[in-house]
């Protein structure tokens, strides 16, 4: 005798934060899959389980629903302050962290995300800007307290040179759309930014 499967009945119908969650990860895997050209509202509704209306209500425009989907996906990659006690063992080991994830935005950066930038008349550093003001505090406290070690000589710092191992991380991994390896990573920190703030 053939047995049907039960009904699973209705879908638990989502909402609030949990629902725009299902959203941005939605948008995040269109995005990732088809490109920015190509991505719908009914497309990232469809992914979701819901209905085009409701990804209205949240977001009016695509180039919003996209950056905040980039936004949610970069928060993924928390940095945790490894406060080693020292400049290099600290750069090394964020920079590190950071390679995961400048990894996986390389290709959004590039072809997924060409037609966002030519549409909304933006830069990939303005949208850069909005990934990394939250981490940025955290990449500037390891110098800060590098400095007040007297490790560092803290004239020597400005901004270009505080950000300069994270750029030439970003900048490698953007050209080879692949994570740099550690001795990579120890030779940025060894051998140009070191030297630059000692």
């Amino acid at each position: 005798m053939h047995r049907t499967s039960p009904d699973p009945g209705p879908r638990r119908r989502r909402h609030g934060a949990e629902l725009k969650a299902a959203l941005l990860d939605a948008a995040w895997d269109e995005l990732m899959e088809r490109g920015y050209a190509a991505l719908t509202f009914a497309a990232v509704a469809q992914r979701a389980g819901t209905s085009r209306p409701v990804v209205n209500r949240h977001w009016a425009t695509k180039d919003t629903l996209v950056r905040d989907a980039i936004v949610r996906a970069s928060d993924r990659f928390t940095l945790a302050d490894p406060d080693t006690g020292s400049l290099r063992d600290d750069t090394v080991a964020l920079l590190e962290r950071l390679n995961e994830s400048f990894t996986m935005f390389a290709a959004a950066m590039t072809a997924q995300l060409a037609a966002y930038f030519e549409e909304t008349g933006t830069t990939p550093a303005e949208l850069r800007s909005t990934l990394i003001d939250q981490r940025w505090s955290l990449i500037e406290s390891v110098t800060r307290r590098a400095v007040e070690r007297g490790e560092i000589d803290g004239a020597r710092l400005t901004p270009r040179i505080t950000r300069l191992p994270y750029d030439l991380l970003r900048h490698e991994v953007l050209m080879n759309l692949e994570p740099m390896s550690p001795a990579d990573i120890q030779e940025i920190v060894d051998t140009i930014f070191i030297p630059l703030v000692t």
